[in-house]
């Protein structure tokens, strides 16, 4: 057996055994063949007293991953007559070189997972292959430099390619996420690949409530329709999570009414309380409440004092 590094350049010279023959002249060893010779063509040299012997000379370059071994066959022959030859069987076993880097499964990874997904939560696995053999083709699997803002929110483990949720997202803030992974074999030859992290939003955040304006006192004799306060709701959440529906009491003399992004209340009739609800409707209900102290101002066409009272408002 001859074991040859498949990164060997062609011309490498590799001795052979020499046949021996014990006649003399003419009967004497003569000459050598080689087949098959795909790889390998002989050489046939002299020594100085005149023995022939023969180096088998590559003539292209091997490649262990086409094929590991390669049979030949040496043959001797005589000058004599019948002629006579002798074989020998070569076994050329090709030893792998790192000449090959690992390759992605695929170039870019597309995934998609919610905003509340737990610590430690599998989001892809990652896959490289490497044609080489043995430690050569052992792979390893990091994060680029480029990552390093995604690595607070994201790990990924070296030997599997497991990447797994390492943070708390939260979709208000980023709504995606540019992973870009490095496969390395033990030589240093490598591949990349992109995750694209795409978080999708969930009902997480109530309704904000803001009195843009509000009258008070009111009179007891204001009219229908009445504008008593300018009320702004704002839900940061994404899509239908982020819409709002607003309602007040049916039992009270009041009503929301929309008007653009904004809702105003007005005023029907008197009575001793209100109260108003906005929530936010998807996936279930979140509410917000705030308070509003309406006081009343009464007029009497007898008496000519002011009696104050107060209707205590929730915004649920």
């Amino acid at each position: 057996n001859i074991e040859i590094k498949e990164s060997m350049v062609s011309g490498s010279r590799f001795s052979l055994e020499i046949a021996h023959d014990p006649d003399v002249g003419q009967n004497t060893l003569q000459r050598y063949t080689l087949n098959p010779t795909d790889h390998f063509t002989l050489k046939e040299l002299t020594h100085s007293d005149g023995t022939k012997y023969v180096e088998m000379v590559l003539q292209t370059p091997l490649d262990r991953e086409q094929q590991e071994e390669h049979k030949l066959i040496l043959t001797a022959f005589d000058g004599g007559s019948p002629q006579k030859s002798g074989t020998v069987k070569i076994t050329v076993v090709v030893i792998d070189a790192n000449d090959n880097p690992p390759v992605f499964s695929q170039p870019v990874y597309r995934v998609s997972l919610p905003e509340n997904a737990p610590k430690s939560s599998l989001l892809v696995i990652v896959h490289a292959t490497d044609k080489d053999k043995g430690a050569n083709g052992e792979v390893t699997y990091s994060f680029s430099q480029s990552t390093r803002k995604a690595m607070e929110f994201f790990s990924i483990d070296p030997n599997t390619g497991d990447i797994r949720v390492n943070g708390l997202l939260d979709f208000e803030k980023s709504k995606q996420y540019d992973l870009n992974v490095e496969a390395m074999d033990n030589g240093g030859l490598t591949d990349t690949s992109k995750v694209l992290v795409e978080i999708t939003d969930v009902n997480d955040n109530a309704p904000v409530i803001s009195v843009i304006s509000f009258s008070n006192p009111i009179p007891e004799d204001s009219a229908p329709e009445t504008v008593i306060a300018m009320l702004n709701i704002k839900d940061i959440d994404s899509g239908k999570n982020g819409q709002v529906k607003c309602s007040v009491n049916s039992d009270l003399p009041f009503r929301i009414k929309s008007s653009s992004s904004n809702f105003y209340m007005n005023l029907t009739l008197f009575w001793l309380s209100i109260a108003v609800r906005c929530l936010a409707v998807w996936l279930y209900f979140t509410s917000s409440e705030d308070v509003l102290f309406i006081y009343f101002s009464f007029i009497h066409s007898f008496i000519h004092s002011f009696i104050h009272s107060f209707i205590h408002s929730c915004i649920h």
